[in-house]
């Protein structure tokens, strides 16, 4: 199991940001522009960590330097799938990390509750 899902199941989301390189790049299935810092990381994952209800890894393969994570979750009444695939440089931190999501009317509720808790998150609420 890599740790990124094991702290994910641990819903210890302030371990994942030591576990990426200063610089991660994060691409969000919601943003037109990649995200970037781990500190910005640690803020995304707590805003989803508020969104996402019963968040469960179902799958997980992958090799030395690249990992596929596939989860179900909630978002509201409504079933979202998606899969978190990770990036791991020669130092062993997590360099990129990027998500897919499916279907459309739960990605659109998942970005309409990701909005209104990523402005909490940067205001400090």
């Amino acid at each position: 199991m890599h740790p990124f899902r094991a702290a994910v199941e641990a819903g210890d989301f302030a371990a994942i940001p030591p576990m990426c390189a200063p610089d991660v790049v994060f691409r969000s299935p919601i943003a037109h522009k990649p995200y970037q810092g781990r500190e910005m990381l640690g803020v995304i994952l707590g805003a989803v960590s508020r969104v996402f209800e019963d968040l469960t890894y179902v799958r997980e393969f992958g090799d030395d330097s690249n990992h596929a994570l596939i989860f179900t979750a909630r978002v509201g009444d409504l079933e979202i799938n998606g899969c978190d695939f990770l990036h791991t440089g020669p130092d062993g931190l997590i360099d990129e990390f990027m998500v897919m999501l499916r279907p459309l009317k739960a990605v659109t509720l998942f970005a309409e509750k990701m909005s209104v808790e990523f402005e909490k998150a940067m205001r400090g609420e």
